[in-house]
């Protein structure tokens, strides 16, 4: 299902079918060293950790991580959305783009457009971002999306150390 259009983007809800693209996506080393191993060593794991996380999550809650596609070929480029975390007091943005299209700005061009719907459609008050601290080139996309440092922690599953971030949309 679509959820929103930008110039060159179209994002979308994930779905089942995407579970090639998710499982390269969550292996890439760029992926791991950041966010950290899923532990999804399958299409057929990478499939049901699609149903299990963000197509249950779209469905219970009405937002999710969304499929980045470049409009004028449909090619999968990342994933940008809305997650709400058990660990985190409300709902977070998140990113990722694959290699091969860093610093193109796709990836400021989804997560713009996702806040603004997170304020203008969903009505969320205030949106937190983490992000790993040795992640430079993300601490300089939550300071442009408006988000402001609050507090490094230790944050569940993994305990990796994490930077906290948070912007008040009204």
């Amino acid at each position: 299902m679509k959820i929103l259009d930008t110039e060159r983007l179209r994002l979308r809800t994930i779905h089942a079918d995407d579970a090639a693209f998710y499982y390269a996506l969550v292996n890439d080393p760029s992926w791991i060293e950041h966010i950290g191993d899923k532990g999804i060593r399958s299409v057929d794991g990478a499939r049901a950790a699609i149903i299990e996380g963000p197509c249950a999550m779209q469905e219970r809650l009405g937002h999710s991580l969304y499929v980045m596609e470049r409009k004028q070929d449909g090619e999968p480029l990342g994933l940008c959305g809305l997650i709400k975390r058990d660990s985190l007091p409300e709902v977070d943005i998140g990113y990722a783009i694959r290699p091969a299209y860093f610093g193109q700005g796709y990836t400021y061009e989804a997560a713009s457009a996702v806040v603004a719907y997170a304020r203008d459609v969903l009505g969320l008050k205030r949106l937190m971002g983490i992000t790993n601290p040795a992640n430079t080139v993300s601490i300089k996309l939550l300071a442009k999306l408006g988000l402001t440092f609050i507090e490094h922690k230790m944050l569940p599953p993994d305990n990796r150390p994490t930077n906290i971030y948070q912007r008040e949309l009204r």
